[in-house]
């Protein structure tokens, strides 16, 4: 798909790869739609890009429908939905109910939610992109984080039937899955168990040129780090084999090697 003069909307757009990826479509011709529960942040980068900003909490299916109408009595309709907003909670099974409740409802019914809001007009037209920011978690896993490991492979599944059940319909979907990007998140990372990411961090403009070409391409696997694939391979290949593995990584991390 080509990105000039597309409509697009961004979550998650005040910062890191959200913010990126608002800056490359509107430097490509774009007209770009910039949310985040964030509303100084998103009029900021809005104004940068020469965009329309609205406020909005991806956990909020009514916010998700708003900022979809905004930007259709605005510009028309909506090409492209990067729905791109994220967290991470760190733990595992003991982490509490409402931090599994809080990461669920950004991290996986957000794209529910932006799917809802804009597929029946996608359809009706026979035509419109779905990028889901996902994470290399999702064809991975996380050390340190059940929440986030739990939340991304579920967001990956969901973008993998959507591709699926309207791939034919002239829908197409992206799921973007790097691994450390040099964002905020990766910053509070720093002072826990992802610190093993900041190892071949990209930038989030890297990302954003990355994802500027798998729209293009129009691949639903968006890989930043390449290495990604080789490890999903591994995986596949020799499930047993690549826990062991990752069981050494935890232990390096958790620093009892």
């Amino acid at each position: 798909m080509d990105i000039n003069e597309k409509v697009i909307i961004v979550t998650g757009g005040a910062s890191g790869i959200g913010r990126a990826m608002c800056r490359r479509f509107a430097e490509l011709g774009a007209k770009v739609i910039v949310s985040d529960v964030d509303g100084g942040g998103a009029e900021a980068v809005a104004k940068e890009t020469s965009g329309r900003w609205l406020r909005a909490d991806v956990a909020v299916e009514a916010d998700v429908r708003a900022l979809t109408q905004f930007a259709v009595s605005t510009f028309g309709q909506v090409d492209i939905f990067c729905s791109n907003a994220g967290i991470s909670v760190d733990g595992g099974e003991q982490a509490s109910d409402a931090d599994w409740k809080r990461i669920m409802d950004i991290n996986v019914m957000a794209h529910i939610y932006a799917s809802r809001a804009v597929l029946p007009s996608m359809l009706k037209r026979g035509e419109g992109y779905l990028l889901n920011t996902v994470s290399a978690a999702g064809l991975l896993s996380q050390i340190g984080s059940a929440p986030y490991s739990v939340t991304k492979h579920a967001a990956l599944a969901f973008a993998e039937w959507l591709s699926i059940t309207y791939g034919g319909q002239g829908i197409r979907v992206s799921a973007l899955c790097p691994q450390g990007v040099r964002t905020n998140m990766l910053k509070e990372a720093e002072r826990g168990a992802g610190a093993f990411l900041l190892e071949g961090a990209l930038e989030p403009e890297d990302v954003a040129k990355m994802v500027e070409q798998g729209i293009r391409d129009e691949r639903f696997l968006i890989l930043p780090h390449p290495e990604v694939a080789e490890y999903f391979r591994r995986k596949a290949n020799d499930y047993d084999r690549w826990i062991r593995g990752m069981r050494r990584l935890q232990a390096k991390v958790a620093g009892v090697e």
